[in-house]
């Protein structure tokens, strides 16, 4: 209970006193919320490391009636452990982060109650021991998503991208409340517990239906095809949000339910295989698009996207406690990079084009040198993190005879090496393109936000010995019996092969660091010479395949033009069919008086008028101060009280 109880403590504090009584202490207590919160899940896991046996706590008896029973309460197991230890160790670091990349803003203490509300939703959705809990959980990271986006609400674009991500991940949770209603209807109950034990009496076609209602949550949640297009525009949000957001929650919430929910998916071969498909598709076709963007930010979203893409390949293949690995090794890297680029940006005076850069090895010494270690990491160099999480993918593919997803994991792996040396590139080395007078104030971050990135740095180093030797590391062995693998292992297969694809994985990512190198350092005029050469392709890809364009042809003018052709019928049709009916039109053959005239012709418009008067006198008891709120609710309960009394007694004196 203390795990989502601390942020929330934290949250009613800065929310009602943190503005007027001490807006400097927000930020302190916000990281001493999560903090302590995270202190708290160090506890458990080191007391489920010798009994990983699950936990069941209920808080309170939530709904009741009919066959309907749904607890407020929570399930302790190995995958909630290591979710919960990514989501409050990383969001700690990016959280004590925040205190030097924020301090100044007019707005501090509205963004740390957003950050703090935001790790509440995150540990609700990861400690939920039903779908219900789960899906309060999901919409409270949604809706602060949307806060956190539009963080700079006065910048349009920061309200369209906040808008923008409300809105596509709306279409997911509609599949996702339809599984859960076809869960309830075959189970009578929404508790992981039963739900996973008796998914094995269930028929293929509803096993399917219900693992592809939860896909589709899925897919909204984490960006993948065709539901992807918020992520890269959550970047109009500051730096801290989009690590957070990026690296270690919300974007993880779809792999997370389907790794919790991955016995439905075994009962489905066809949904299973839509995960792969999905995963692989957006591991490279968002790899595509990382390859010419010239927004530092922009070029890590994509990234994401297509990271995001391996788990759900991991995860259409059975790789489940893979596809957690690299979910875990990604919040690492990921989380330093953004954070990195946030350190640049801020030296920088806010600038985000790379094309803007360039030299600042120098500069930033210690940003560099973190930098390049987040880079090393999601390349896939060995011996950092991601080379490990990420190879264990692509043999999982190949083990299992997926060849088509093992081409796309490794075409995209190619891609990766080469986007992300050449935005390390640009940054950090070569000539110096930052303007004059920007240059002349280009300084290292203080120690409050550099220390995170050291850490997550030490991580991303070393963050991938969890899971070796693969099948058999330690995070594989806790997680075993959560995320039990489909079909043969990898540990199982012949060690030359093992070792063959570790060296084809290993090649993969030289290749793509080489020809970074000579593009980008030893010529680069052939960069411009090869954009030259592939305009028309350099043009699709810059502009992301137009998919955006398209997105509005197809779906949001169409819906703007129905909205506004219903609101022409209602203004110019309706009102004018009522209007005549009022001035003296025939009601079935009989004349209008006078007074039906005056019910007729004004009749809607009233009630639409009342409705509007009424709401304008009631909102007047919603005053937003808290002694007002508690008066009503003194004097309710001293009513209620007398009323009790009274009726007990058996007299009236009312």
């Amino acid at each position: 209970m203390c795990v989502p109880a601390l942020p929330l403590a934290a949250v009613v504090w800065n929310g009602l006193l943190g503005r007027r009584w001490a807006p400097a202490l927000a930020g302190g207590v916000a990281v001493g919320a999560v903090g302590l919160s995270f202190l708290c899940v160090v506890t458990l896991f080191t007391g489920a490391l010798s009994d990983p046996a699950p936990r069941e706590v209920i808080a309170w008896a939530w709904m009741f009636g009919g066959d309907l029973h749904v607890n407020f309460g929570f399930l302790i197991d190995p995958l909630t452990l290591v979710m919960l230890l990514v989501v409050t160790g990383v969001g700690l670091l990016i959280h004590v982060y925040s205190l030097g990349y924020m301090r100044g803003d007019d707005g501090v203490v509205r963004f740390f109650v957003y950050m703090n509300l935001f790790m509440v939703s995150m540990l609700l959705l990861v400690m939920g021991n039903n779908f219900l809990v789960l899906f309060i959980g999901w919409e409270g990271v949604g809706l602060c998503s949307y806060l956190l986006i539009g963080y700079y609400f006065h910048k349009t674009s920061a309200a369209r991208a906040a808008t923008k991500a409300f809105v596509v991940n709306r279409i997911g949770d509609a599949g996702f409340l339809i599984a859960i209603f076809l869960v309830f209807v075959n189970f009578q109950t929404l508790d992981y517990l039963p739900v996973l034990a008796g998914a094995g009496e269930l028929s293929t076609a509803t096993a399917t239906a219900i693992a592809l209602c939860l896909l589709v949550g899925a897919v909204g949640k984490s960006a993948q095809i065709p539901l992807y297009t918020w992520l890269p525009d959550a970047m109009e949000g500051p730096t801290p949000v989009s690590a957070l957001i990026h690296a270690a929650t919300m974007v993880t919430a779809g792999v997370y339910m389907v790794i919790r929910t991955h016995v439905l998916y075994d009962m489905a071969p066809a949904a299973l295989a839509a995960v792969g498909i999905i995963g692989g598709l957006t591991a490279l076709f968002a790899a595509t698009i990382g390859l010419v963007q010239h927004d530092i930010k922009r070029v890590l979203a994509y990234s994401t996207v297509s990271q995001l893409g391996y788990m759900f390949l991991a995860c259409g293949v059975g790789a489940y406690a893979a596809a957690l690995f690299h979910l875990v090794t990604h919040a690492f890297f990921k989380a330093l990079l953004f954070l990195s680029a946030g350190a640049v940006i801020h030296s920088l005076g806010g600038e985000q084009d790379i094309r803007k850069m360039g030299g600042l090895a120098k500069s930033l010494p210690v940003t560099h040198a973190v930098f390049l270690v987040g880079t090393l990491a999601i390349a896939g160099i060995p011996p950092l993190a991601g080379f490990w999480s990420k190879d264990e993918i692509m043999a999982h593919a190949f083990v299992h005879h997926h060849y088509a997803l093992y081409l796309l994991a490794a075409a995209g792996a190619l891609l990766t090496s080469f986007y992300m040396f050449r935005l390390t590139y640009l940054t950090f080395y070569g000539a110096s393109r930052v303007e004059p007078d920007v240059a002349r104030h280009v300084h290292e971050s203080p120690p409050m936000m550099t220390a995170p990135l050291v850490i997550l740095a030490g991580l991303s180093v070393f963050g991938g010995l969890l899971g070796v030797p693969p099948e058999q590391g330690r995070l594989h062995d806790f997680v075993a019996s959560v995320t039990a693998p489909v079909g043969a292992a990898v540990h199982a297969a012949s060690g030359d092969i093992v070792m063959v694809l570790m060296a084809v994985a290993v090649g993969i990512a030289l290749a793509g660091w080489g020809v970074a190198h000579y593009l980008y350092s030893i010529r680069p005029s052939a960069a411009a010479a090869w954009s030259e050469r592939c305009a028309g392709t350099y043009r699709l890809l810059l502009n992301k395949y137009y998919v955006d364009e398209r997105y509005d042809e197809m779906v949001v003018e169409p819906v703007k033009r129905l909205g506004r052709w219903w609101d022409w019928i209602d203004r110019r049709i309706l009102d004018r069919v009522v209007t005549g009916i009022g001035r003296g039109a025939d009601v079935g053959g009989a004349g209008v008086t006078w007074a039906e005239k005056y019910v007729i012709y004004g009749g809607i418009n009233a009630v639409g008028y009342a409705n509007h008067l009424a709401a304008r006198s009631w909102r007047k008891l919603q005053t937003g101060l808290v002694n007002h709120y508690a008066a009503v609710i003194v004097i309710g309960l001293f009513l209620l009280v007398h009323v009790l009394l009274v009726w007990l007694a058996g007299t009236s004196v009312l």
